[in-house]
């Protein structure tokens, strides 16, 4: 089994060097913020480190299931595989929903202490560090569900999955949800997603915003993986 760079998960070293990159990138965004930190005394930039967390999440969850794949089949093991499968669907979006924090760039771009440059390489990386640990959990359970896939259009499983997700970013930064809210607030939830989905021309915002990144998703995930296969 591969990552989506296109490094098999066997030998372990292969799987410890690409996390030791990762975890390295994921330092360097929190670094980043540590600095603003110490040179203006405020915390603007800390929530961008909250928001890795939550895009790490979905890519542990994979990494566990696709870990547990490899014991017997059995009625426990499809029943954790089938609540882990939710569990990420409703965590994944957070992976892609930290690339929309580049919204914040201009924020605070009168802050004279700061270089505009450094705030794009500091929320740029960590919109980089969120995509990139979406893209391997959903090559990651892309691989795993793979016997329960469409055999002969990927596109099946894909493109619905990244319009999932790109609803979840949808919500998550206009009608500020969190993924949690599934359980704290469902019936509210579940009700503005209705009124999305039950009156498209009303929120034609909403849908225009969905579509269109939910095709960039899509396009930018089926592009790192045909490069990582001419790479390997």
């Amino acid at each position: 089994m591969k990552y989506a760079t296109g490094i098999s998960l066997r030998p372990q070293k292969a799987v410890s060097e690409i996390d030791r990159l990762l975890m390295a990138s994921m330092l360097f965004s929190c670094l980043l913020v540590g600095g603003r930190m110490l040179r203006t005394g405020r915390d603007t930039f800390c929530f961008l480190i909250l928001n890795l967390l939550l895009a790490f999440v979905p890519y542990i969850i994979s990494y566990c299931l696709t870990n547990r794949a490899a014991g017997r089949p059995g009625l426990w093991r499809r029943l954790t595989l089938a609540a882990g499968c939710l569990a990420w669907l409703l965590c994944i979006p957070n992976a892609f929903y930290i690339t929309t924090d580049l919204f914040h760039l201009t924020d605070w771009y009168n802050d004279h202490k700061i270089p505009t440059w450094y705030d794009l390489v500091m929320i740029l990386s960590f919109a980089w560090n969120g995509f990139f640990l979406g893209v391997l959990s959903v090559r990651q359970m892309e691989r795993l569900l793979r016997p329960h896939l469409p055999a002969h259009n990927e596109l099946l499983f894909l493109y619905p999955l990244f319009w999932l997700n790109a609803l979840g970013v949808y919500i998550g930064r206009y009608l500020r949800y969190n993924s949690w809210d599934v359980i704290a607030d469902p019936f509210r939830l579940f009700r503005d997603i209705a009124s999305i989905l039950m009156h498209p021309l009303r929120n034609d915002y909403a849908w225009g915003m969905i579509f269109c990144f939910s095709i960039l998703m899509t396009l930018m995930y089926l592009m790192l993986r045909k490069i990582s296969r001419a790479l390997a």
